[in-house]
């Protein structure tokens, strides 16, 4: 039986989890410059709602500088069920500008948090609810109201979730600009 803390260099699985860990802090570096900056300008936390990334973005915002001084934390609501149960979701499709609001609406108020985005849509490669695959609603809440887009991005499943995730940190980044 190995030791769940060691990290065997010579293990194809070690070596990839590490380098997807060494381009996520890269990444955050990169994706939340000035996102700090601002956020402590206005005395605002960030949270994040997350379907189709899977906590990717959340991945991302908590390996940036001073995270824990204004990333609140996320919810991954994966499935509808998640949706509908922990986040009040109306039952239905979920792809949908009306879920992407309330799941960010609700982790706003779950999380404590000034400045939440939310996404939800379909990752691929299939169709899925009657939308295409890339189709995302995006939905951020912050003090200022509640701001909802869909995007349709080209690409394979991962194409889509590093699309999205790269959208998700430039609206919180946007937002937090605006006078």
């Amino acid at each position: 039986m190995s030791d769940a803390t060691t990290i065997d260099p010579a293990s194809p699985l070690d070596r990839d989890l590490t380098d997807a860990v060494a381009r996520t802090a890269d990444a955050a570096q990169r994706l939340a410059d000035e996102l700090p900056d601002l956020l402590d300008a206005r005395g605002w936390t960030v949270a994040t709602a997350e379907s189709l990334t899977g906590g990717t973005i959340a991945s991302v915002l908590a390996a940036a500088p001073s995270a824990q001084e204004w990333f609140r934390g996320s919810v991954v609501a994966y499935t509808p069920e998640v949706k509908f149960g922990l986040l009040g979701v109306p039952e239905g499709p979920v792809v949908t500008e009306e879920c992407a609001r309330t799941m960010a609406t609700s982790t706003a108020r779950l999380l404590g948090a000034d400045l939440v985005v939310a996404v939800t849509g379909v990752g691929g490669p299939e169709p899925d609810e009657g939308e295409p695959a890339g189709t995302v609603w995006f939905a951020v809440v912050s003090p200022d109201g509640v701001h909802t887009e869909k995007v349709v991005f080209d690409g394979d499943p991962a194409e889509v979730l590093t699309r999205t995730s790269q959208a998700a940190i430039g609206l919180l980044r946007d937002t937090a600009r605006r006078d």
